[in-house]
């Protein structure tokens, strides 16, 4: 899908929106972030309140190419700075101690704070503007451009959808990578995963030398983080993450003349039969890591869409390279969970 890139002219205009302590919703490399001033409560509270989300529930600060993330932290840590060299601009999100003029607001009331530098050019252009506004030291707090706890957005339509003209959008394109960042805790001493994505923890483990600490539940002092809360970006629609056995015993049970069809999300090579049946919406699942992440959440929306009665999604391998994957749709197939 085309679309018409920012003018310099717009980018300023938005710059001067978030210096008034207005909202932006902007692209990334990940996704659409609503993005308020990093330095200012009350854009901060107005973010929560557009998303619906808990206020003790973390955020992201946003920072320009070339700026210094030693402003928002208490130490940049030799680690944090390995990190930074060999990722940023990327989407790659770093925790560590939070300074003590940077709001708490940003980290839900917590002593640490999230950082990032996303490589996406509009985002650049929109970060540097509002940075050189507030003498190289402008952050931008943003987390998705949704409804707390709902599919993230991949695209501006997405985030007109969420939020009508309520919000400012600056259009760049699809999202090239899909999901979330990577969050890496450094506050504690150690490396620790708390929510995967495309920076892996091999990857990681090279630049430090060491592997990640990952997350399996029993890290109780790891900081809160955006995304990683056991339900999550969930579609409206219900939706069973389940082995294509237990599928099938559910599209088997579907009555043929159903007012709604199933939607399924599997292999071709799964699907079988059921690819092609009267009571069935089939959308090939894409057969690599790197696609099925770009593609999921605009899927999961098409769907929603498309007034399926629920949403059925073959499981995917367990592997490191499909961990940010399952992460996500693990997360969204909880959501229903928890309400049964």
């Amino acid at each position: 899908m085309t679309f018409d890139a920012p003018t310099v002219a717009q980018i300023h205009e938005a710059a001067a929106l978030l210096d008034a302590g207005q909202l932006v919703a902007f692209p990334t490399e990940t996704v659409y972030g609503l993005g308020g001033d990093a330095e200012n409560p009350e854009a901060i509270a107005r973010i929560y309140a557009a998303k619906g989300r808990p206020s003790n529930h973390p955020v992201i600060v946003h920072l320009a190419p070339g700026s210094d993330p030693a402003y928002w932290v208490e130490t940049l840590v030799p680690d944090a700075q390995k990190l930074i060299d060999a990722f940023w601009p990327g989407p790659l999100t770093l925790i560590l101690k939070r300074a003590t003029h940077v709001p708490a607001a940003v980290s839900g009331g917590q002593d640490s704070v999230a950082i990032r530098c996303p490589s996406h050019p509009v985002a650049q252009a929109l970060l540097t503007a509002f940075s050189t506004m507030r003498d190289g030291h402008g952050g931008v707090a943003a987390p998705s451009a949704n409804r707390f706890g709902h599919v993230s957005p991949t695209t501006a339509q997405h985030v007109r959808d969420e939020f009508g003209a309520s919000v400012h959008v600056l259009d760049g394109g699809a999202a090239k990578v899909g999901i979330e960042s990577t969050i890496l805790d450094l506050s504690r001493g150690f490396p620790a995963l708390l929510r995967p994505g495309h920076v892996s923890p091999l990857e990681i483990a090279d630049v430090l030398g060491v592997m990640p600490r990952l997350p399996d539940g029993s890290d109780a002092s790891a900081p809160r983080a955006s995304g990683t809360l056991k339900a999550h970006y969930a579609p409206r629609t219900p939706l069973s993450l389940l082995p294509f056995a237990a599928l099938e015993r559910l599209l088997a049970a579907h009555p043929l003349d159903a007012r709604k069809k199933l939607a399924l999300v599997a292999r071709t090579s799964s699907a079988g039969k059921w690819a092609k049946a009267p009571n069935v919406h089939f959308i090939a699942a894409p057969d690599d890591p790197q696609s099925y992440a770009r593609e999921l959440y605009g899927l999961l929306r098409t769907l929603d869409r498309a007034d399926v009665e629920r949403i059925l999604i073959e499981t995917l391998p367990v592997s490191a390279e499909w961990s940010a994957v399952n992460d996500r749709l693990g997360r969204a197939a909880a959501a229903f969970e928890e309400q049964g």
